[in-house]
């Protein structure tokens, strides 16, 4: 058994992050009107891991629901690629915590070149910062809900906004209670798959993202474990063949219009790999004042916030710091 590490409490000051966040809401919509005005071409959400990760929640809100073209797209794609249909109406958006991503704050000033109007969710006076057309603070993928919110709006998508009021209302409290309620299943997990040779995790919809960042940015990069994600629809298209009694899968359940596909899966691992799985289902969890209805919108930002979690149980179980590194931060690259 390898030296533990103190278990990280939920940060006490998440209520006022999103909070925070959610009131920005005003401005952010006051920003975006004269775009919408002016005459609204498309929508791209750009960043490079954790900051594109962030933006799976509003990609799939605006896919399922706008009606302008959306896209997301790596930063070092969209500065190799340089998609034309990126131009005069296009609404950028990039995020980066240390605003210093440079392949980020290519992408931004690359986005700017090709005429759109650029949004950053970063910290001021940061190389990003000084790229882009205006800058916000807050966390991430809840930001980028918002900005999703006020587009559809802006635009005259239907929807009961009253609802959407109430559950940016009550979000900040009840994401912190389902943290809560979740921490027992974030133990165990943490627990049953530290030794785990390889963990495979799986998502479907929005909820892909997150699958992705917990084998990509938390498991491999701060707890150097070999991991690996699939989304829950192509799992069944090769990767359901490496599946054995013994495999240690995270398979995580939003609660939105893909939800069907985790539950195949479901179906399939509770069949070939009974040992070793591991749920993650967002229905499953209390969100108090959340309307029945926002269920869907909330369920990939509850997952985000519970990865996290899951991260700093890895963190306290196997005594491995996230914020170790080899090489990122560390030697050019």
């Amino acid at each position: 058994m390898p030296d533990t590490l103190p278990l990280k409490p939920i940060d006490a000051d998440l209520t006022d992050k999103l909070k925070n966040t959610i009131n920005q809401r005003a401005a952010l919509r006051e920003a975006l009107l004269p775009i919408v005005s002016a005459g609204l071409t498309n929508v791209v959400f750009i960043g490079a891991g954790g900051s594109l990760i962030a933006s799976y929640a509003a990609y799939y809100l605006l896919e399922r629901e706008a009606q302008f073209p959306v896209f997301k797209i790596q930063s070092d794609e969209f500065n190799t690629m340089l998609p034309k249909r990126f131009g005069k109406g296009t609404v950028a958006f990039l995020a980066s915590h240390t605003g210093t991503t440079k392949e980020t704050v290519a992408a931004a000033k690359n986005a700017k070149a090709l005429g759109a109007t650029v949004f950053a969710v970063t910290k001021a006076d940061t190389p990003l910062a000084s790229e882009v057309d205006h800058v916000f603070l807050g966390e991430s993928d809840l930001f980028y809900v918002i900005a999703a919110y006020a587009l559809m709006e802006l635009t005259g998508v239907q929807r009961n906004w009253a609802d959407v009021d109430s559950f940016l209302e009550h979000y900040p409290t009840a994401a912190v209670h389902a943290c809560e309620q979740n921490e027992p299943a974030a133990e165990a997990i943490a627990l049953a798959l530290m030794d785990a040779p390889e963990t495979m995790v799986l998502g479907s919809g929005p909820s892909a993202g997150w699958a992705y960042g917990l084998a990509m940015c938390y498991l491999q990069e701060m707890q150097w474990k070999s991991a690996s994600s699939f989304n829950s629809g192509e799992f069944f298209q090769g990767a359901f063949e490496m599946i054995n009694d013994n495999s240690a899968v995270i398979n995580i359940l939003g609660e939105d219009a893909s939800r069907p596909m985790a539950l195949r899966a479901q179906k399939f691992l509770s069949t070939y790999a009974t040992k070793n799985t591991h749920e993650v289902d967002v229905a499953k969890l209390e969100l108090p004042g959340i309307p029945k209805s926002m269920r869907a919108d909330a369920s990939p930002l509850l997952v985000a916030l519970l990865m996290g979690r899951i991260a700093k149980h890895y963190e306290a179980v196997r005594g491995h710091d996230l914020e170790q590194r080899r090489y990122m931060f560390k030697v050019e690259y």
